[in-house]
């Protein structure tokens, strides 16, 4: 038992530190209906094509096919491109100037609800709710075990044992609610990853000079489970995770 600080004097020579570089997204938009100016949620899941997403939408239910949303002075503006009854919906857009511009300027941060926070606090919390490694846009929650790290820490980490980075963005199966008496009937979405060829070797390296993979969270976990061969190597891969785990490889997880 000890405080996280002192992580780092747990490691070893040969280990190595796998952490998740995926950085949260202003994914909450607030706007109005432009017919009736009723207010309107727009929460951003994922992108299906350039400024097309899957989004949560409320009040979902109110809104046809074709209603249009604006945000901003109508410097963004969403139209709905299906019928009312599917929990995701698909959203394009249009705005004035680039999109990521745009959505930085009227979006707002996604905080879990266990994180309750003072008005005017918003503007601050796009970087506090985020990992001191973060660097890879797209994430609709931050991968919350590598909260702890501090820069210090994660230096300390480096002095002491090496340090991957893999990136998966977290994803609307982190939210979504379970709507089955048996949970293993119950499918989770899958999750956009990708590892380097560097990362990988890292990995490999430590194994193979008998050194630990400790992993920073189930995020990073999931990246590595859904690139690893038969044999336990982690190949450089681009793909969907999912929430499977493959009998008898092994991890050591690093948890909130």
């Amino acid at each position: 038992d000890s405080s996280f600080r002192e992580f780092p004097q747990h490691l070893r020579a040969n280990d190595v530190v796998v952490v998740n570089n995926s950085r949260v997204i202003p994914a909450r938009l607030s706007g109005q209906r432009q017919e009736t100016g009723g207010a309107v949620e727009i929460f951003l899941v994922r992108e299906l094509e350039p400024q097309t997403w899957e989004a949560l939408v409320r009040p979902g239910g109110r809104l046809k096919e074709g209603a249009r949303v604006v945000f901003g002075d109508q410097k963004l503006i969403a139209e709905l491109l299906d019928h009312p009854g599917h929990e995701l919906r698909r959203v394009r857009f249009q705005s004035d100037g680039p999109f990521d511009e745009v959505l930085s300027e009227l979006g707002s941060t996604p905080l879990p609800p266990y994180i309750k926070r003072p008005a005017g606090e918003s503007a601050k919390d796009r970087e506090r709710y985020q990992t001191v490694y973060s660097k890879n846009p797209g994430a609709i929650a931050a991968p919350t075990a590598g909260l702890h790290f501090t820069d210090a820490v994660l230096q300390e980490v480096k002095t002491r044992a090496s340090v991957a980075e893999v990136t998966l963005h977290v994803g609307y199966g982190t939210f979504e609610p379970v709507r089955v008496d048996d949970v293993d009937q119950h499918s989770v979405s899958s999750e956009h990853f990708a590892i380097s060829e560097e990362s990988a070797e890292t990995i490999n390296r430590a194994r193979a000079h008998g050194g630990r993979v400790i992993v920073v969270g189930t995020t990073t976990m999931r990246a590595l489970e859904s690139s690893a061969t038969d044999d336990g190597r982690i190949i450089a891969a681009r793909g969907e995770a999912n929430l499977t785990i493959k009998p008898g490889y092994r991890f050591r997880v690093a948890d909130a």
